[in-house]
């Protein structure tokens, strides 16, 4: 059994029952992603269009695969026809943009819309008070071609417990006060990465982004 099944499994063992796993692939050549295939995993994230696009090319097509980057606008093209999730929607210019990639495509895209909780600027994602000034005005009965399914968030990178908590549970909180505006399609928080899920977890995350706990340490330099 190689070691990306035994992680695999290690994680999976550590989540409870209807939590999603997202295998966060970027980087890893695609023979490491069908190793995790062959265990059963199927839903795995990416960061860059053009990679997501060579590795949809090379690999099953069963596999689910959820964009978990900051897109740019003109690489929505790449992934338009077959990405399941774009879960980093971060400004109303993204949003409408894919719209119009979905729409050629005569897809409906699940997205998740991307907030900010880090205590870092460098992080994405909307400002809460901007989210729903925007929401106000229901720009979304514009985008039929864009189904919303939650949000997404980064907690700030340190190793204070205390402050990734706060963040995920303001997280939460969003989740919380944007779901009766959307409905029952609205399920999922996805929040927590390798190294702090499970407190994701505790924290109501219903989806973890987890990568180098599965596939090792990634090589930024391809």
């Amino acid at each position: 059994m190689s070691e990306i099944v035994n992680h695999l499994s290690r994680i999976r063992a550590t989540l409870p029952a209807g939590m999603t796993l997202v295998a966060v692939s970027k980087t890893h050549p695609a023979e490491m992603i069908r190793q995790a295939y062959e265990a059963g995993q199927r839903l795995f994230g990416e960061s860059r269009p053009q990679e997501l696009r060579e590795k949809y090319e090379l690999l099953p097509k069963d596999i689910e695969w959820h964009m978990i980057g900051h897109l740019q606008t003109n690489k929505i093209k790449y992934i338009a026809p077959f990405v399941a999730m774009i879960q980093s929607v971060d400004s109303a210019r993204l949003a409408e943009a894919i719209q119009k990639e979905a729409l050629k495509c005569n897809r409906v895209i699940d997205i998740l819309l991307e907030i900010h909780v880090a205590r870092e600027e460098t992080k994405t994602g909307w400002n809460l008070d901007e989210l729903r000034d925007y929401l106000a005005s229901n720009p979304f009965a514009a985008l039929p071609n864009l189904r919303v399914r939650g949000v997404m968030g980064i907690a700030t990178n340190t190793d204070d417990e205390t402050v990734v908590r706060h963040d995920f549970e303001a997280l939460r909180r969003c989740f919380e006060l944007l779901r009766p505006q959307f409905g029952e399609a609205f399920d999922t928080l996805s929040m927590g990465m390798s190294h702090d899920y499970l407190l994701a977890v505790d924290c109501g995350s219903t989806m973890v982004r987890v990568g180098s706990s599965i596939f090792g340490e990634r090589d930024y330099s391809k």
